[in-house]
């Protein structure tokens, strides 16, 4: 006899928080009708006289200007791929890695730190380059600023220098090997090849040279490791690190031979 009455007082409950959870989205949605009301009295009724925003583009006064923003464009596009240039185009890729295994072959960590060798591949290779930056320069970047030359012959006189020197290091085993992978035909003269196969073959022709020479590099300063490691094991002293002995021994006689002018002398006459 009871739950008549409990039924209706629950439902009223219920009925009671619907209704003050559906008050703040009732006045919300009122003051929000009120605001664009308010806004179509201001702006007036017709829509001719409301606020309107216009776009306006302004042609080049001078087709001067219009050339500078073009060079602008380019030598910022040049910049941004200055260091794929660097790396793939020139001498940089085979100094930086066989200063890299040469200071591990040493064995000391730290020294010199990336910071110096990257900095001395990058003025070797200003050394190395500078014939062809000249070249370059003299045959397509001045006339090009000129005027004497459009962009697509300055871009074909800037390559032949580049192809150039490239052609001279590369293997022919790796420009069959990409021009098998292109689909392209063999030319009549080398200085006919694309950048697309000139490039990479000079770049895995890079790497076999550089880990060459590393290679060449490591083989007296793993003698000395072997021996100084075989005189420990002879004395009983297993628990001492052979590297803990032999890094003076590698670093004097690095010293001695004047190690840095070989190594350094190597790599530029490499590509002369």
């Amino acid at each position: 006899m009871q739950r008549g009455p409990a039924r209706r007082s629950v439902a009223i409950g219920l009925w009671l928080v619907m209704w003050t959870l559906a008050m703040p989205v009732v006045a919300q949605n009122d003051s929000a009708a009120a605001g664009a009301t308010s806004i179509e009295t201001q702006a007036g009724g017709d829509p001719s006289e409301r606020p309107a925003l216009t776009l306006k583009i302004e042609g080049v006064e001078s087709p001067a200007s219009m050339d500078v923003a073009l060079k602008i464009v380019l030598f910022m596009t040049v910049v941004s791929l200055a260091p794929a240039v660097l790396i793939l185009l020139t001498s940089f890729t085979r100094i930086v890695i066989v200063l890299g295994f040469l200071r591990q072959a040493i064995g000391a960590n730290q020294a010199p730190s990336n910071q110096i060798i990257i900095g001395l591949a990058l003025f070797l290779t200003c050394v190395i380059m500078a014939p062809v930056f000249h070249q370059l320069n003299t045959e397509a970047i001045q006339p090009f600023l000129n005027n004497e030359l459009t962009q697509s012959e300055a871009l074909a006189k800037a390559k032949e220098p580049l192809k150039e020197f490239m052609l001279t290091q590369v293997r022919e085993k790796d420009v069959a090997l990409f021009l098998d992978l292109t689909g392209g035909e063999t030319p009549a003269e080398p200085k006919d090849l694309s950048m697309l196969v000139v490039v990479p073959s000079f770049v895995i022709s890079e790497l076999k040279t550089a880990f060459q020479m590393g290679f060449i590099l490591f083989i007296p300063f793993l003698i000395i490791d072997m021996v100084v490691a075989s005189v420990l094991m002879s004395m009983g002293m297993m628990m001492l690190p052979p590297i803990l002995i032999s890094l003076p021994f590698k670093i004097l006689l690095f010293v001695l031979v004047d190690g840095w002018f070989l190594v350094v002398r190597s790599l530029v006459t490499a590509f002369q």
